[in-house]
């Protein structure tokens, strides 16, 4: 595994961390340790900057889809500061995976998360 491949694999790591974490405290702890101070978030459904704004948008996730997941599919794929992975959204009672799409990242020269470009493959009618 080269150094590049690692450190992409350990950001995306980071990434789910942050949007798996169960309560705010985690949650806040994990998007400070996953993106940089002023790293970014964007897809159709928002376009946020910084620790407090990447905070809600996950906060908002969890409350619109209680007892979900986010699970990463397939591998990551990457190059220089710039790595791609694909991710869906488990329910876990039943398995199903109602929403899914990919995501393309960049990090900073610590390895943190600068900014997200989130891209939606399958979202429930209603819940976009």
């Amino acid at each position: 595994m080269s150094a590049d491949t690692e450190r992409h694999e350990i950001a995306v790591a980071r990434y789910f961390e942050a949007w798996n974490a169960a309560d705010a405290g985690t949650r806040a702890k994990a998007v400070a340790t996953a993106w940089a101070v002023d790293g970014s978030y964007t897809d159709p459904l928002a376009d946020v900057r910084g620790h407090e704004q990447l905070v809600a948008v996950i906060t908002a996730a969890h409350e619109q889809f209680p007892g979900f997941a986010f699970r990463q599919t397939g591998s990551v794929d990457g190059h220089h500061d710039i790595a791609r992975f694909g991710w869906e959204l488990v329910n876990e009672a039943d398995g199903s995976a109602p929403v899914a799409g990919f995501d393309v990242i960049t990090l900073d020269d610590e390895g943190r998360i600068r900014s997200v470009l989130g891209f939606l493959d399958r979202v429930p009618a209603g819940a976009a």
